[in-house]
């Protein structure tokens, strides 16, 4: 009868163990779609016991879920609303990681002539003026709010048939601009990790306003006593160190590097 209330003991305070080395991060889509949280994630394991669950979704989602302290951090790319979520003390402080950038996406043939565009905003003014197909992801994430300020500062209202929002993440999105053979806007670490290409290309980049930032918020417990603010900061200091580093710099599909380490 002992040993079998020990086992139980035991069992119980095994499986509280591993739960208190479980943390919840909300993670961008787009983050997911590149693969590196396939290399990052059992390092982050090995080097610190953190078992670390994603919640894929959407910045606006993530953001949502760091509010209602369904998470314990968050990894977004959208400075505007980064710095609504500190305001409104859901945050306690944000730390950038890495980098990539925008693109922009549409058919082989370039039938808008992206590939002669000045600016992201002459892109966009070129897809309007010639009503070409344009997938937008419509959802809210980090790349959909960056779309809409593009849009914004080009003076152009996305509407019509040829503007279709899917509210989806890259991935699907990417595969309806596919299927579509359409433009479409993405991240450069989605793009080149997207494996259904078809006869789509990259037509437009370089615009320094398609500098693209991660960053890494924890929840504040002041808001959410229950957020497990010491794994959070346990895993913030494993993403700005030199493995983390190395990790993220050497992340290459076809000789190309999809982040840039820039945490300080």
């Amino acid at each position: 009868m002992k040993r079998t209330i020990l086992a139980v003991v035991t069992s119980t305070l095994l499986a509280g163990s591993a739960l208190a080395d479980e943390m919840k991060l909300a993670v961008t889509t787009s983050f997911h779609n590149s693969g590196l949280s396939d290399i990052l994630l059992p390092q982050i394991k090995q080097d610190t016991g953190i078992e670390v669950q994603l919640l894929v979704v959407g910045t606006g989602q993530a953001i949502k879920l760091g509010e209602a302290g369904d998470v314990d951090a968050i990894l977004v790319h959208s400075r505007k609303a980064e710095d609504k979520f500190l305001a409104g003390g859901f945050g306690t402080h944000r730390r950038e990681i890495m980098y990539n950038d925008f693109v922009f996406i549409g058919p082989s043939d370039d039938g808008a002539k992206l590939g002669d565009a000045t600016s992201a905003k002459d892109a966009l003014k070129r897809i309007a003026d010639s009503a070409a197909p344009f997938v937008s992801r419509g959802d809210d994430s980090g790349t959909h709010k960056k779309e809409l300020s593009l849009w914004a500062a080009a003076e152009v209202t996305p509407e019509g048939d040829w503007y279709n929002a899917v509210g989806a993440g890259m991935g699907a999105a990417l595969n309806t601009a596919a299927g579509l053979d359409a433009y479409i806007m993405a991240d450069r670490a989605s793009w080149l990790n997207f494996g259904n290409k078809g006869d789509l290309a990259l037509v437009y980049a370089g615009d320094p306003v398609l500098f693209n930032q991660y960053a890494f918020l924890p929840v504040n417990a002041d808001k959410h006593p229950h957020v497990k603010t010491e794994l959070a900061a346990k895993l913030e200091a494993w993403l700005v160190s030199d493995t983390a580093k190395a990790l993220i710099n050497d992340y290459k599909i076809n000789g190309e590097t999809l982040f840039v380490f820039n945490a300080e």
